[in-house]
């Protein structure tokens, strides 16, 4: 017997149409490419896609059509992501930190129509052009007083807009119509296609509110820290306006020190991004001695978070959530916030529960499993290969068959290439990425665990483990660190630390001291390219 209820379908657009009429005064601030800072709120924003939504029908652009985005957190960017899922074409985000190789791949296989593109890219599409899309067209998002002479045709943003009306009449589109998409971030081989609905966006973005019901309500000020062109920067864009939340978008400067004065000047109560990012907002808050002014938490996910990192927040104030996920997950899996009764625990039991991933969010299911596929029970001791199921998870990729049937198990769950426990309080612990376990004489050693000690060594700005090969252990663990200053701390002192901790047999076997760490177009440590930089490396006692 089926329920007698209306069947609506589930639309992104609804959520800035609820914003504009609930939430009207929500404000989105904007560091622009121009120079200068941009505000609007909801409901002048619900206008302006109107508006953009017309100049998209005018250019051509039909349903399932996708439309890419090459562009940093601002207004315009989150007018593009309503505009196009609106008419029920592609929102394409484009990572601008992928290779040239990459850009070019992604933007043939997605098959773009437009791209629209901020002013600071302008160069880098001068210089691929001739390799992209023959008919894709470009527009510039920039007003016409900031159009830049150029061999690259442009049409300009603002001008697209202007003369077209507000109001839109907004199609009803099956809810499992195709809304976006993203690229992974291709560490081995092409990037693959990741394809989401109308449908799993809005339960996605349901989830989110939910799950920071302390962040993500009404009037409070939230920066977005991870971009718009990494995974829909967690879903904030969909999220925030189903609350009412305030967006603070910081434009292309990123550094501790812009990130801090933003923050100070626009009372950010709520940050979201990657390790790396908070890395140089630590150091900035340590040279001033202060949090920015109503500066209350901290969403860390992309990777894993050091223990140091975690407590010099907490121990400021700045309460941490440790969140983890994919693109392939939309991309929040697990949430780390603590129940009431568990923030009523000693600060160091805290403190080991935010290094976990937290817990599954609603919507997603987790489960382990051996080698052969059986599963694992969540008892915080087994550990096996982590796969996930849900309503706003992948069920394979854009276009890409042969990835697609490697993505899911024959039970339909997707594998997510870490190794990890579950403890039976549901607490998620990743030991590590399967490519990045090190297997010394047929046991495992988790370069996340090394890391995260390491990582509270005074002289240690930060550091990577990886393995490296050895004649008679297989592979032994290698740590690179960056110093904090002119020092570099002994591998005596760091092997001191570690031992509190860990197995003599796991100790790093060489320590080397680099200027920086590589990262990937998403913010992380390369590891695929430190193992290809230290490839032929030599360990003291493998020469």
């Amino acid at each position: 017997m089926q329920g007698m209820m209306m069947n609506r379908p589930l639309s992104i657009i609804d959520i800035l149409r609820y914003a504009s009429e609930t939430h009207p005064r929500g404000e989105i601030v904007s560091v622009r490419t121009e120079g200068d800072v941009h505000r609007t709120n909801y409901r002048e924003t619900m206008g302006r896609v109107g508006q953009l939504a017309h100049a998209l029908k005018a250019m051509g652009i039909e349903k399932g059509d996708r439309v890419a985005t090459l562009a940093w957190n601002g207004y315009r960017h989150f007018e593009l992501y309503y505009a196009i899922s609106g008419i029920g074409a592609v929102c394409h985000t484009i990572n601008p930190r992928l290779s040239a190789e990459q850009l070019i791949y992604i933007t043939h296989h997605a098959e773009d129509r437009v791209l629209f593109v901020d002013t600071t890219f302008v160069p880098l599409i001068e210089a691929l052009a001739d390799k992209l899309p023959p008919n894709m067209r470009y527009v510039l998002m920039t007003d016409r007083e900031h159009m830049p002479d150029s061999k690259v045709f442009f049409h300009c943003y603002e001008e697209l807009l202007e003369g077209c009306p507000a109001e839109y009449d907004w199609p009803t589109v099956p809810e499992d119509s195709a809304a976006g998409l993203c690229y992974t971030s291709g560490t081995t081989g092409h990037p693959k296609g990741v394809l989401y609905s109308q449908r799993s966006t809005v339960l996605h973005a349901f989830t989110i509110a939910v799950t920071q019901d302390g962040s993500l309500k009404e009037a409070s000020r939230l920066l977005p820290v991870v971009p718009l062109f990494h995974v829909n920067a967690w879903g904030l864009p969909y999220a925030a306006p189903l609350t009412g939340a305030c967006l603070i978008f910081p434009g292309p400067a990123m550094d501790g020190k812009s990130l801090y004065d933003l923050m100070e000047r626009e009372k950010v109560f709520s940050a979201w991004g990657v390790p790396t990012i908070w890395l140089g907002l630590l150091g900035e808050i340590k040279e001033r001695g202060r949090n920015p002014e109503g500066f209350g938490e901290v969403i860390i996910g992309g990777s894993a978070a050091p223990r140091s990192m975690i407590e010099a927040f907490e121990k400021s104030g700045v309460t941490v959530c440790h969140a983890w996920g994919m693109t392939e997950m939309s991309p929040v899996g697990t949430d780390g916030g603590l129940s009431s009764d568990m923030k009523a625990l000693p600060f160091d039991d805290q403190i080991k529960l935010k290094m976990t991933q937290g817990r599954r969010v609603f919507g997603v299911d987790l489960k382990i499993v051996d080698d052969a596929g059986n599963r694992l029970p969540h008892d915080g001791v087994a550990v096996g290969e982590l796969f996930v199921r849900g309503n706003a998870i992948a069920s394979g990729y854009f276009n890409n068959e042969e990835a697609s049937k490697a993505a899911v198990d024959p039970e339909g769950w997707f594998g997510t290439g870490d190794i990890a426990s579950i403890d039976a309080d549901g607490f998620l612990r990743l030991q590590d990425r399967a490519k990045d376990l090190i297997k010394s004489g047929g046991e495992w050693i988790s370069s996340i665990d090394l890391e995260n000690i390491v990582m509270a060594h005074p002289d240690v700005a930060s550091c990577a483990v990886i393995a490296v090969p050895h004649p008679k252990w297989d592979e032994r663990p290698l740590l690179c660190v960056v110093p904090a200053g002119e020092r570099k701390p002994p591998k005596e002192e760091m092997d001191k630390m570690l031992l509190e901790h860990v197995a003599k047999w796991q100790l790093p076997d060489d320590v080397v001291y680099l200027d920086a760490l590589p990262l990937t177009a998403t913010g992380k440590v390369s590891k695929l390219t430190l193992r290809q930089q230290f490839a032929d490396y030599k360990l003291p006692d493998a020469v």
